[in-house]
């Protein structure tokens, strides 16, 4: 079965086109395809189809909308053993999991996989110097495309974040392909091109900027001139923009005819071993980080250290919504000039929150310190040698987000002792490599006061001090709700404070799990607790819910059904994932009490909607107690229905 995304959504099967033609099935399969050989969790696309308006008999529904599209694709049920292998499929399977469904396709079966594939290939020959090559590659890459993604379909916000996120790389991709021949003297070539991309996207300044290189370097200065002038109309009424920094200075170098505006010489794009610039790829630093001032003097310490004699590795835990991500950056960006060889950036989770390809990571790395694609090495393992030889010398920052294993730091710690990292965790790590841990803890009242004015003003907060010391309550202390909740004030500038306040706490009456997502948190809890293992993650959702106060072991003990030892072990589990928090136990010398925040106790409410490859605990009734409290079993969920 091959499946096109890009353009009209069509599947052809056995020769003849196959797609529903009813608009909610359209939905379904599409929401699939683009998630294929992954599961697509059933509140994925119940938001998909109806967003916050399900049916009354939604699972009745999509249980029916998955059967006709077994029927009419001819789609097979089984074929569990070798999708969960990652092994390649000979055929196309619908399976139905706890959670909810899975599309198996074999590979090469979409034209927006392939479209990806050819696409990254082409910026790595780009980024080598193989300028024809690059030029051919993303060309063909491009040539898959048919029209929009996904024009035939009515996306919904799931699908339409996929539809976004490919129209993305097709420009990307557009733009090294356009970037690839001016650098190859074909200038006279793009003209058209480029002539209709400023046509379809005239705010895009990228487009526009080369539209006017290629008309200069093709002898038309005055419509270079033009063109420029068009754009700058077209970003002041549209936007009420001026043209970017970039874009200026392009039309300065056209008026003064710059000579290094001139194409180059063929013969001067084709480099046996292309100059590498120090790759700086930092994202993009924070004004002002609130509240970390120690934790940030300790780290600037341990980066810039002059004495030491291996690379230094600073890890920065804390749980969801903490801000350990941006404190990370913040620091690196103070120090980058400490590190001239490079910085290097990596995020190890995927947006689906799983652990990303190590192998890719390197390969990414090494592509930047000036490896050729073709250069490479094939194994893991031979990359992450490849990896400490080029860094072995040198002065280089390696910065990594959602650190989740000491595995994972192994594989990505350069050698030289002028390296170091720097690390954000959701959960904490212990290994003789981590010279510095630093906890994120959340901010007290006066530190989240002076976040939200540094971000609000302080004359707005000054005008409504009691509601803003009521926001200040419910974020907790999380710069994530902090920040979320002075941006959705940005946004709506007509709100008060006052009225901010009361739209959370409606919505927390209307469920706790409301308010969690109205603080913008549940993203970042579900991403941790999908890390645990399923033991852990049921724990968590049936401890947190209890009560308000600081949970015993026995009390775990009595909700999970298992020995006190085995719910002590799952809470310490919770722990180190900054699911709760211990406390000392005044009446238990040396024993703890586990403390639930409030907004993590609300976040299991919308996890328990979707326990993706959950477990269920089975209390264990058979054998002397000690054998019994050894640990608990558990048991699969039972499994779903047909669909």
């Amino acid at each position: 079965m091959q499946v096109h995304v890009l353009g009209p959504f069509e599947v052809l099967r056995d020769g003849r086109f196959a797609t529903p033609s009813a608009p909610k099935l359209r939905q379904v399969l599409a929401l699939l395809v683009t998630h294929a050989n992954s599961i697509v969790r059933t509140d994925q696309i119940i938001e998909e189809l109806w967003e916050d308006h399900p049916p009354k008999s939604v699972t009745t529904t999509l249980q029916t909308y998955v059967y006709q599209l077994r029927k009419l694709l001819r789609l097979s049920g089984s074929g569990a053993p070798a999708v969960h292998r990652n092994e390649p499929l000979a055929e196309a399977v619908l399976l139905t999991s706890p959670s909810g469904y899975l599309l198996g396709l074999p590979p090469d079966a979409m034209d927006s996989h392939r479209f990806e594939q050819l696409a990254e290939r082409g910026r790595a020959e780009f980024e080598a110097g193989s300028l024809a090559e690059a030029a051919d590659t993303l060309g063909a890459a491009l040539k898959l495309w048919r029209g929009p993604a996904l024009i035939d379909v009515s996306p919904g916000p799931v699908l339409q974040a996929e539809v976004v996120r490919l129209d993305e790389i097709r420009k990307n991709a557009l733009e090294r392909r356009i970037d690839s021949a001016l650098s190859l003297g074909r200038h006279r070539e793009l003209l058209g091109e480029l002539t209709t991309a400023v046509t379809r996207e005239p705010t895009h300044e990228g487009f526009q900027a080369r539209l006017m290189l290629a008309l200069y370097r093709s002898g038309r200065r005055s419509d270079a001139l033009q063109v420029y002038q068009r754009a700058r109309k077209v970003l002041a009424d549209e936007l009420g923009l001026d043209p970017s920094s970039e874009l200026q200075k392009l039309h300065a170098a056209v008026l003064s005819a710059d000579p290094a505006l001139e194409a180059p010489r063929i013969r001067e794009t084709v480099r046996a071993s292309p100059q590498i610039e120090p790759p700086a790829e930092l994202p993009s630093d924070m004004p002002a980080i609130v509240g970390r001032e120690a934790s940030l003097t300790t780290a600037l310490q341990a980066l810039t250290s002059p004495e030491r004699k291996a690379p230094p590795v600073v890890v920065g835990v804390g749980a969801p919504g903490t801000g350990k991500s941006a404190f990370c950056v913040h620091a690196a960006h103070l120090v980058r000039s400490d590190y001239p060889d490079g910085q290097l950036y990596a995020q190890l989770l995927d947006p689906r929150g799983e652990p990303v390809d190590l192998s890719e990571v390197l390969a990414h790395f090494l592509r930047a310190l000036g490896v050729a694609p073709t250069s490479l090495p094939r194994s893991l393992e031979e990359r992450s040698q490849m990896f400490r030889g080029r860094t072995a010398g040198r002065r280089v920052l390696v910065v990594l987000d959602d650190l989740v294993s000491a595995e994972q730091l192994l594989r990505l710690k350069p050698s030289g002792s002028g390296c170091a990292v720097l690390a954000a965790s959701r959960r904490r790590l212990s290994h003789p490599m981590i010279t510095t841990t630093l906890e994120m803890t959340p901010l007290n009242v006066g530190d989240s006061l002076q976040l939200l004015g540094s971000t609000l003003g302080a004359h707005r907060i000054a005008g409504e001090i009691d509601a803003v010391h009521e926001l200040v309550e419910l974020c907790e202390g999380m710069p994530l709700a902090l920040h979320a909740s002075a941006s959705r004030l940005r946004l709506r500038p007509h709100w008060s404070i006052t009225r901010l306040v009361e739209w959370v706490r409606r919505e927390q009456r209307r469920g706790p799990e409301l308010a969690v997502k109205a603080l913008e948190l549940s993203a970042s809890i579900e991403q941790t607790y999908r890390l645990a293992s399923p033991a852990v993650r049921t724990a968590f959702r049936l401890v947190s819910i209890l009560h308000e106060q600081p949970v015993s072991p026995q009390a775990a003990a009595a909700v999970l059904r298992c020995t006190e030892f085995s719910a002590e072990s799952l809470l310490e589990e919770l722990v180190e994932f900054r699911l709760c928090d211990a406390e000392p136990a005044a009446e238990e010398p040396g024993g703890f009490r586990y403390r639930f925040p409030t907004h993590l106790r609300a976040a299991a409410g919308l996890l328990e909607l979707a326990p993706e490859h959950d477990e269920v605990f089975v209390p264990s009734v058979s054998g002397p107690p000690a054998q019994r409290a050894a640990s608990p079993r558990w048991a699969p969920r039972s499994a779903a229905s047909e669909a």
